[in-house]
């Protein structure tokens, strides 16, 4: 048993599939989703009752895209997670693959430095960069999820390490230095090119020389942002982009040193 949560390894195995389902699904396209649905329903094509078969078809969907990542067995996966419960600084203590981007953010930044988390795998994210000494601004506009992820950190004895807000991460004015920012491209839902570009600026001029940016989730030719217009924005920064289960891809952008 994990000491940070009196939950069970199998509701904590479901939890973290359920989440790499979700990230999945924001990661693609809406076509993309479609033709994996249209396979599902290829399997359910004899089925009579209605009800029955979208819930099945939506269980399938769900199954296709847990092959499609390669998740692991609840045995495979609980086997690593006892190998790492003893040290929390292991990504795969909070529910995190052992090669996470996330690992970037902690290159430079010194002990203490403030780390600012959005996207789809806020709570995991938030802890592990905690759990490494970070102090780690969480930004959700769901204030359910903010709860839960101040509720982890209570319980893992870290909530002096991590803040909550409640606010969509357009609106978030940065108050720097920043040693990294970690955020998906919903944070740029409904703002035009010209709002994404001054948002970013903004983040880019708060963080500190050698800090990190980790884009989650991008797809070439996604409509919130494209690839090439990340690498226009961050011209001068070093970059990377690392590939992610499936099509996704996060963008790796180190602040040049001055």
């Amino acid at each position: 048993m994990l000491p940070r949560s009196p939950r069970s390894l199998r509701h904590e195995y479901e939890l973290y599939v359920d989440r790499e389902v979700e990230a999945y699904k924001e990661s693609v396209s809406r076509e993309h989703l479609c033709g994996i649905a249209d396979a599902a329903q290829a399997v359910f094509e004899t089925e009579l009752q209605l009800g029955m078969r979208d819930v099945l078809l939506a269980a399938e969907v769900d199954r296709l895209i847990l092959r499609r990542l390669k998740i692991p067995s609840f045995a495979t996966w609980r086997r690593r997670l006892l190998k790492n419960a003893s040290e929390p600084k292991n990504p795969e203590y909070w529910g995190l693959r052992s090669d996470t981007p996330l690992a970037h953010a902690l290159g430079t930044a010194s002990l203490s430095a403030h780390v600012v988390v959005s996207g789809a795998r806020v709570q995991g994210s938030a802890l592990y960069l905690a759990a490494n000494g970070c102090q780690v601004t969480a930004i959700e506009p769901e204030h359910d999820v903010v709860e839960r992820v101040l509720l982890a950190a209570q319980e893992a004895g870290l909530q002096s390490r991590v803040t909550g807000l409640t606010t969509d991460f357009s609106r978030w004015l940065p108050e720097g230095p920043m040693a990294a920012v970690v955020f998906t491209p919903a944070a740029f839902a409904g703002l035009s090119d010209r709002e994404r570009s001054k948002l970013i600026a903004a983040l880019q001029l708060a963080t500190a020389d050698g800090g990190v940016h980790l884009v989650e989730t991008i797809i070439a030719g996604q409509e919130a942002i494209t690839e090439d217009e990340l690498r226009a924005q961050y011209a001068g920064w070093d970059l990377s982009f690392v590939p992610e289960p499936g099509a996704s891809k996060t963008l790796v952008a180190r602040k040049a040193v001055a």
